[in-house]
């Protein structure tokens, strides 16, 4: 499964973003990957997302792959739409 999302937070994928990210992927047993300006990495690694530097207005594919890929994909696109809950 894959969905393209797009970065409407203030700062991108930033350290408190992308950890925000990487510890809700990091829940499922699917293989998880963030691609963006040519890079794709491994949403459950810290320095993998924060590599790709995607600040915002940047349009990022997810994909997921296994067992529990929607949730995946669900989890991360309320993440991405609630703007990694940066502006309460």
């Amino acid at each position: 499964m894959e969905r393209e999302l797009l970065l409407t937070n203030r700062l991108g994928l930033h350290a408190r973003a992308s950890a925000k990210l990487v510890q809700a992927m990091s829940r499922y047993r699917s293989t998880v990957t963030l691609a963006a300006k040519g890079r794709e990495v491994n949403a459950k690694s810290i320095m993998g997302v924060m590599l790709l530097a995607a600040g915002p207005g940047t349009s990022v594919l997810l994909r997921a792959d296994g067992d529990d890929a929607a949730a995946a994909i669900e989890e991360a696109t309320a993440l991405f739409e609630r703007r990694f809950d940066e502006d309460s």
